[in-house]
């Protein structure tokens, strides 16, 4: 082929999007340096800054999320969806995409949907195991839909469905530190075991509520534990601890280096996005899962329940969370055999190389049309 690849990568919304876009993007890089990859997401959500800092262009559309309380702030919802679809349009004139990728979110609906009009080879990506409204919309349209979890023929055609697993940020699977010297560099014990708790950004509040009532168990825990409290709520976290002595408990706003957190982790306390579900896999943490009620369809309640059935982590709902969880964590972290499964089990539902087998589809989808 003389020309170069002309790739569109569409939506967004949270990390647990724009993570896995990244990584198809890169591993599509690492076999044609000179693909060109343009990245459309929705004006105002946080892939228009994290698309550009990973190195790659990205054009917005005003597109919004429908409103299912107020149906009449739909009208203004409907009037940009249809000028999102004219800009998707005008993307495409321009750009001229041989094949075009979507992850979900708000901005893949209109741009696959313009690239399947105009007879541009699609492919999506559906993180979780309860599919997304425009993934469902979108089904009939594309060549082929990369799944993660079995059973998903309940919302896609089974003859378009491949089970490639979810892309996962690299550097969690390059960290070359043992757990001693992971336990190092966060200044911990090498002695005690280690419980991580990371509640994404204001998914976070059970979470940081469920340690809060609760300082006095964790302070004769005889167990160390990492706190991300997101930034939303730190400042106020250590305003309530100033005058609580617990040296196990170290709290951090935000971690930079997952990594390292994750390798000096015995166990991990969690929300239950697709993309973390996918990175525990991966690695072989043992996990306990709080899934978010605040989500669309229920469906990290669904993403967790995949692998409670298989005996590869624990569930406790967000309700209960504040009573039950610290106690349920410090149980399971003195229990080395309920450990050990734990760990062997989630590792046997990790697919790796999600990013390069999903890159060869895109890869070869725009190649059969050229």
């Amino acid at each position: 082929m003389s020309e170069n690849l002309r790739i569109v990568i569409s939506g967004g919304g949270t990390g647990g999007h724009i993570f896995p876009a990244i990584s198809i993007a890169n591993a599509i890089k690492a076999r044609y340096k000179e693909a060109d990859i343009l990245f459309v997401g929705a004006l105002g959500r946080m892939e228009m800054q994290r698309v550009p800092q990973a190195g790659y262009e990205i054009k917005g559309l005003p597109v919004r999320g429908f409103d299912r309380k107020n149906l009449f702030k739909n009208i203004s919802v409907l009037n940009l969806l249809f000028k999102s679809l004219r800009m998707a349009g005008g993307i495409i004139r321009e750009f001229k995409p041989m094949v075009a990728v979507g992850v979900g979110g708000y901005a893949s609906g209109p741009m696959l949907y313009a690239c399947s009009k105009k007879g541009i080879p699609c492919l999506i990506q559906e993180q979780n195991s309860y599919a997304g409204v425009a993934n469902r919309i979108l089904a009939k349209r594309v060549n082929l839909i990369c799944v993660a979890y079995d059973g998903m023929q309940r919302f896609f055609p089974q003859e378009k469905i491949m089970k490639t697993g979810n892309p996962v940020r690299q550097n969690l699977l390059q960290t070359n530190l043992s757990r001693e010297d992971a336990l190092k560099s966060l200044s911990l014990k090498e002695n005690l075991k280690t419980i991580l708790i990371v509640g994404g950004s204001l998914g976070a509040r059970t979470l940081n509520q469920s340690i809060l009532d609760n300082l006095d168990l964790i302070r004769s825990s005889k167990v160390q534990f990492i706190w991300q409290t997101g930034k939303y709520y730190h400042a106020d976290i250590i305003k309530r601890l100033q005058d609580q002595n617990i040296p196990n408990l170290k709290v951090m706003d935000f971690i930079q280096d997952m990594g390292i957190a994750y390798k000096a982790a015995d166990l991990v306390i969690s929300r239950a996005g697709a993309s973390s579900i996918s990175e525990f896999c991966l690695i072989g943490k043992p996990v306990i899962l709080v899934p978010s009620p605040n989500v669309a369809e229920d469906h990290q309640t669904k993403n967790a329940m995949s692998l409670v059935n298989n005996g590869a982590a624990i569930y406790v709902s967000d309700m209960d969370a504040p009573k039950t969880l610290i106690e349920t964590a410090i149980k399971t972290i003195n229990n080395d055999e309920e450990l050990m499964d734990l760990s062997f089990n989630i590792k046997t539902m990790g697919i790796p190389d999600s990013a390069d087998i999903i890159a060869y589809e895109v890869i070869k989808l725009a190649l059969e049309k050229h």
